[in-house]
């Protein structure tokens, strides 16, 4: 059987998403011949095309009375004339056109270009590259806009009919969007389907759907495969599946999909290529259908096997895909948000689950959260060089919902023992196991950025999410990252249950102050929603909420609408939230006092203006645990004899130590650190109990030589 998987629109644009890919690897290793079709891409490219911008402007009869749109529109025949160029800037195929669009004249610019007012700041005087790849971002942000405007409110870079899908109770909102007159990106989509289906000739399409904002994409372009193709079987699975239809009944959607399958993918995908050659409905594993005979949704779940292992599933394969075609895009300057849309990522999961999986705003009882079942780091980075030689790139993106710390390490060490020189960041939790040791390690082992919830800064609420973190862990972590080189990146949380105006004003003084010390270089505000597999939708009276939303809607259930008892107005909060980090990012208003950010009356924060520093300065010593194993990020030390005893000469690539040692000191060390240097296991407890007995433990410990070797050249993670 020859199965397509699909990403249906909208997603990122500079990567593949990760579901597709991983399917296509574990259905290929198991002799079932499987490949992936980016439809999300697709569509994007052939919309942003001469032939693409001439339909589209073409396709419009009717603008809106509004400076922008008119614009956007009286210069059409610039934009059709440059986006092909544009276009293959940003998908690095024709890098030297950096100087055309910088050059004056070349690109139409409206509304997007206007809030830029310090670019030489941004990206400095040598960065005309990355200032093309800004411009070129904007231009595409302008005809995004233009297009939201004058075709399809729906539309977006990364969503499409986002609101439409999301918890929507019943199927006939959905359906009736379906059954309107189809607008040109979606006869683009519906083109691209049939094309595909025609040349690669599937037995079974089956389209992840992570998002909201992905569904009627997916639904737009299954409805030709089931219209057009009926010997083709269709499945939907994805995120959006995993939250919100778990609790199907409306039979609508099965106009467009035979079958909905839940949670991770692999055995009720296997399974249902089982059932289907063999008939037999007693072969899957978490699967709806619908019964013709009685038309209602039945739910089968007979196999006994479930799941694999996460170990035991297959490195990814990008078979279909083209990383040639992944677009860059620069939106924003700061250049951690840059990561998410700047470059192309192989992306990768550490471990299925979460190892913490107890916030109570997370929907820890669904299964992609509650069950915990990571791989080995031998096989990750096996996983890694497979992609390598795959994609012709070494940049990773882990997008586990938090990465274990003892598993991150493990994994640096086994990049720096096979010597792959790879570039990698990711999701973590800021605890206290993120020691200065782990964090260099990981920077040596390529790690150049992570980012991880901080949440409601507020010592209450973080107990009463179970984040499992205090203030000061989280500024100590964020510190040893930065200390490694690391940049960091905080999702913060405001309008959690229970939370007073009061909190909202000291959380984000917590913020300032993480910005001010360089602590983290990026956030995101999200406002809390309620979902129904969290725990606080589990005990609402335990948070003082009432939920008001049914949830039991026979189709979607998940975001809750729910009443705060405390009566905090959360949303009044959101612009000023927003225009803070906004602003904090690129550097501005860091000195202000917060409450100058709202347009309404709060209160002065309760934190004092030095509370984050006293949190670095208070931190404990790093002394090495007894197991903690030894790791050597040096050169081999260049030795010779001198007046006071042994001159030690340490090169890294940063810098070069120059230390006076004992002949005795020395005679201990020395052997140590040439088995480190060879790779062999030396845990602390090892080291110590080595010394002699003659060299006083706690003078040598605390010396400044030691200090210095231990925080350039040895590390104990």
């Amino acid at each position: 059987m020859k199965v397509l998987l699909i990403v249906p629109p909208f997603t990122q644009l500079n990567s593949p998403y990760p579901s597709v890919t991983k399917l296509s690897g574990f259905l290929n290793n198991n002799g079932i011949s499987a490949e992936s079709y980016d439809l999300s891409l697709e569509t994007f490219r052939v919309l942003f095309s001469r032939a693409g911008l001439t339909r589209l402007f073409d396709s419009i009869t009717e603008l809106p009375e509004e400076e922008y749109s008119e614009r956007v529109y009286a210069l059409r025949n610039s934009y059709i004339n440059v986006i092909d160029e544009v276009i293959a800037f940003l998908d690095g195929s024709k890098p030297e056109y950096f100087r055309k669009i910088l050059s004056d004249g070349f690109l139409p610019k409206n509304e997007a270009f206007s809030r830029e007012t310090d670019l030489v700041r941004a990206f400095g005087e040598m960065g005309e590259y990355d200032r093309a790849k800004h411009f070129a971002s904007l231009l595409i942000e302008d005809l995004t806009n233009f297009i939201r405007a004058n075709v399809s409110p729906n539309f977006g870079l990364s969503r499409y009919a986002e609101k439409i899908a999301t918890s929507s109770p019943t199927f006939a909102p959905i359906k009736k969007a379906l059954r309107k007159e189809k607008n040109i990106i979606e006869e683009i989509i519906r083109e691209l389907t049939i094309e595909k289906i025609e040349s690669f000739q599937p037995q079974l399409v089956g389209y992840s759907i992570p998002f909201p904002g992905n569904l009627l994409g997916a639904m737009i372009s299954s409805e030709n495969i089931k219209n057009l193709f009926p010997n083709t079987y269709v499945v939907y699975g994805g995120g959006y599946i995993n939250t919100e239809l778990r609790k199907l009944k409306d039979p609508g959607i099965f106009e467009f999909t035979d079958f909905i399958t839940l949670d991770e993918g692999e055995m009720p995908l296997l399974n249902l290529i089982h059932s289907i050659q063999h008939d037999d409905l007693n072969l899957l594993v978490r699967t709806y259908l619908l019964n013709e005979r009685t038309n209602k949704v039945e739910y089968i779940d007979v196999h006994p096997v479930k799941n694999l292992h996460f170990n035991e599933t297959s490195s990814p394969d990008i078979g279909g895909l083209n990383p040639e075609r992944y677009v860059s895009l620069t939106e924003l300057l700061n250049p951690m948000h840059r990561m998410w849309s700047d470059g192309y990522w192989n992306k990768l999961t550490l471990a299925h689950g979460c190892y913490w999986a107890k916030c109570t705003f997370c929907d820890v009882n669904l299964d992609y959260i509650g069950r915990y079942s990571p791989a080995k780091a031998v096989t990750i980075v096996d996983w890694m060089e497979d992609l390598i030689e795959k994609s012709g790139r070494n940049t990773f993106h882990f997008t586990d919902e938090a990465a274990p710390p003892a598993l991150l390490r493990d994994l640096s060490l086994e990049l720096l023992k096979r010597g792959l020189h790879v570039t990698w960041w990711g999701n973590i939790r800021f605890e206290k196991a993120f020691t200065p040791d782990l964090c260099k390690l990981m920077s040596a082992a390529g790690c150049i950025a992570v980012s991880g919830g901080l949440e409601v800064a507020d010592e209450r609420l973080l107990k009463l999410i179970d984040k499992g973190v205090t203030i000061a862990q989280v500024a100590n972590a964020c510190s040893n990252f930065k200390n490694a080189g690391i940049m960091v990146h905080a999702y913060l949380m405001y309008g959690f249950p229970t939370q007073t105006a009061q909190e909202s004003i000291d959380s984000l003084e917590y913020v300032r102050q993480f910005m001010e010390m360089g602590l983290i270089d990026s956030g995101f505000w999200h406002l809390f929603t309620l979902t129904d597999h969290s725990p606080v939708a589990a005990d609402p009276e335990k948070f003082r909420i009432s939920i008001e939303t049914p949830r039991n809607n026979p189709f979607a259930n998940n975001d809750l609408i729910h009443t705060d008892e405390k009566g905090t107005d959360h949303e009044r909060f959101s612009e000023g939230l927003r225009k803070a980090i906004y602003n904090y990012m690129n550097g501005n208003g860091i000195d202000w006092d917060v409450r100058d950010w709202f347009d309404f009356s709060t209160p002065k924060t309760r934190i004092r203006k030095n509370e984050v520093k006293k949190f670095i300065e208070g931190a404990s010593s790093n002394v090495p645990s007894p197991k903690s194993r030894g790791m050597w990020i040096a050169a081999t030390p260049v030795t010779f004899e001198s007046e006071n005893g042994m001159t030690i000469v340490i090169h890294n690539n940063e810098i070069v130590g120059e230390y006076e040692l004992s002949v005795q000191i020395w005679d201990w060390l020395e052997p140590n650190i040439e088995r480190l240097v060879n790779g062999e296991l030396i845990t602390f407890s090892d080291l110590l109990d080595s010394k002699p007995k003659e060299i006083n433990k706690n003078h040598f410990f605390n010396s400044e030589i030691w200090q210095e070797i231990r925080t350039e050249f040895l590390l104990f993670v």
